[in-house]
């Protein structure tokens, strides 16, 4: 971990408010949306935005449950898993109450269960670096390869379907003609503006990824800091887990482990430090519309998937090395 030149949080709802990376990432999805409308006269039509507003829940919740261990310093390699086995324990309630017949009370009790599951295994996750100091790589990794395991035992590798209506249209529904999927990601923005922004949690998550030494000597109980951390990011991996579910109506151990390098990338991307202590929601957010427009554009031209996951890892490599050019060359640097 390495101290940052400012770790502390916007005050208010100035997270959101465009910066200098804002803009140029609006600048970069400018470019982009000109380029694929260039290149293909089928980009700029409403079915291909009407997908991205459906797909970019998905990706943006559980880069949302990346971002805060990222903020403090950690890593949740097992974000992915913990999605799918909040939203397993979701599928087995509404299963236990009759499956597609399953009513509105066995719903919310099969909601409410899945997010007590996420949080617990987030906590458990909290808890084993926090308390055994563990590094959070290790630690997460363990977890995503036990959720993984477990989760192919109970499940013998296949998947479990059959959901009420009202389940499925909380994945594939619209409110005034906004997917229902984009409103539930909208609220979970403002939330995680609101927690890091506005409380002493939050206050407390920039100051430990930025110098953990001086928040301890300054009287933060680190552990419950970073317990508070993985429940946080267990908790959005459930919602996660339950939009996932809505959408594909059906459940697997392996759905969406795609998308694992591409919460990363949208963290990274939308400059949040990888060593903690710095980054701001807004850019994130325009770093995963950015990605999105990306992975559709690419699906329009009918590229490869190994091709569009091969240009991730090229996006995430490029990033890191502008980074490290742009802290050694930049303005600051020639101070």
């Amino acid at each position: 971990m390495t101290e940052t030149a400012n770790p502390r949080p916007a005050r208010g709802w100035r997270g959101l408010v465009p910066g200098g990376e804002t803009l140029t990432l609006c600048g970069v999805l400018f470019a982009l949306i000109v380029l694929f409308s260039a290149i293909t006269d089928r980009f700029l039509t409403g079915a291909t935005f009407s997908s991205i507003a459906f797909q970019l829940p998905e990706l943006g919740l559980l880069t949302l449950a990346m971002m805060i261990p990222l903020l403090s310093g950690g890593l949740n390699l097992a974000v992915t898993f913990s999605a799918n086995m909040s939203g397993l324990v979701l599928a087995w309630t509404l299963t236990w109450f009759g499956g597609s017949d399953a009513g509105t009370g066995a719903l919310l009790l099969g909601i409410v269960l899945a997010l007590l599951s996420g949080a617990a295994i987030g906590w458990l996750l909290g808890a084993i670096v926090a308390y055994t100091g563990a590094h959070p790589i290790l630690a997460s990794l363990a977890m995503m390869i036990f959720l993984r395991g477990l989760g192919e035992y109970l499940t013998r590798g296949g998947s479990v379907s059959g959901f009420p209506p009202e389940l499925v249209q909380l994945g594939q529904g619209t409110v005034l003609g906004v997917p229902v999927p984009l409103l539930i990601l909208a609220v979970c923005v403002a939330l995680w503006a609101l927690i890091l922004t506005r409380t002493r949690l939050g206050f407390s998550i920039y100051m430990l990824g930025s110098n953990p030494q001086a928040t301890r000597y300054s009287g933060v109980d680190i552990r419950h800091v970073l317990t508070m951390v993985y429940v946080l990011s267990g908790l959005m991996c459930a919602i996660a887990g339950i939009v996932m579910a809505s959408r594909f109506n059906s459940v697997r151990v392996g759905h969406g482990e795609a998308y694992l390098l591409i919460t990363v990338l949208a963290c990274f991307l939308g400059r949040v430090d990888p060593f903690g202590g710095f980054g701001r929601i807004g850019p994130v957010v325009l770093a995963l519309v950015i990605l999105q427009v990306i992975g559709s554009g690419l699906n329009l031209l009918g590229t490869n998937q190994h091709l569009a996951t091969a240009l991730w890892g090229g996006i995430l490599v490029l990033v890191m090395a502008s980074r490290h050019l742009w802290a050694r060359f930049g303005p600051a640097a020639r101070r």
